[in-house]
């Protein structure tokens, strides 16, 4: 199973003007009985967290979508006093929903120093099969960006050519069916208004039965 290594002491540049591979920094959220796995490419530097956990940029709507979805609120999980989001909070919805968190790179180098998934080199994916072993109850397979959908399909051999945005694909995994979604990039760099990308992952979280016992 993924789990978070530590990074190598003294990483530097290796040639000039050449950045250091990167570790990722949080370990996998796995919830037992999580029906659903989302994975992302890789954080960004941590000059860009606004917390120490997934999608920890301010200004990236994850947890804006999640409390548009759910409670109807684009602020639930945010703490706009301190330019942050509720940690302790995510964490308990996201257990009690059944909803584990990681991401496809586990080792990466960034190529020009920024967040943005076109500029990430993937030294060593995630353990993908391990983090699906660790998740026997798990149905469906959430990728946020087209980086993390490249790395998933290849690894899965899925053909997903033709997959339409907020579309899933069925995969087979040692006896298991599951489905692999696509969805919007949370990042606001991805030209579509937070509402609409809230109506995909509201269709995909009905679909899927996270839905049917929605908090008031």
């Amino acid at each position: 199973m993924t789990s978070r290594r530590k990074p190598e002491p003294g990483a530097a540049a290796g040639a000039a003007g050449e950045f250091p591979v990167e570790t990722h920094p949080f370990e996998p959220f796995l919830p037992r009985d999580a029906r659903l796995l989302m994975l992302g490419t890789f954080p960004p530097a941590p000059k860009r967290w606004s917390m120490p956990w997934y999608y920890p940029n301010f200004i990236n709507d994850m947890w804006r979508i999640f409390g548009l979805v759910f409670f109807a609120d684009r602020l639930h999980f945010v703490d706009e006093a301190y330019k942050t989001f509720r940690l302790d909070d995510l964490k308990a919805f996201l257990a009690q929903k059944g909803v584990a968190l990681f991401d496809t790179a586990l080792r990466i180098r960034r190529t020009t120093g920024t967040a943005s998934d076109k500029d990430l080199d993937i030294i060593e994916p995630a353990d993908l099969d391990g983090m699906l072993r660790a998740l026997p109850e798990c149905r469906a397979v959430l990728t946020a960006g087209q980086l993390a959908t490249h790395v998933f399909t290849e690894h899965f051999a899925i053909d997903a050519r033709h997959l339409a945005m907020g579309d899933f694909a069925e995969f087979g995994f040692e006896g298991r069916r599951l489905r692999l979604y696509r969805m919007p990039s949370s990042s606001r760099a991805y030209p579509m208004a937070l509402e609409r990308k809230a109506e995909y992952y509201r269709k995909m979280f009905n679909e899927i039965g996270l839905l049917d016992d929605a908090s008031e």
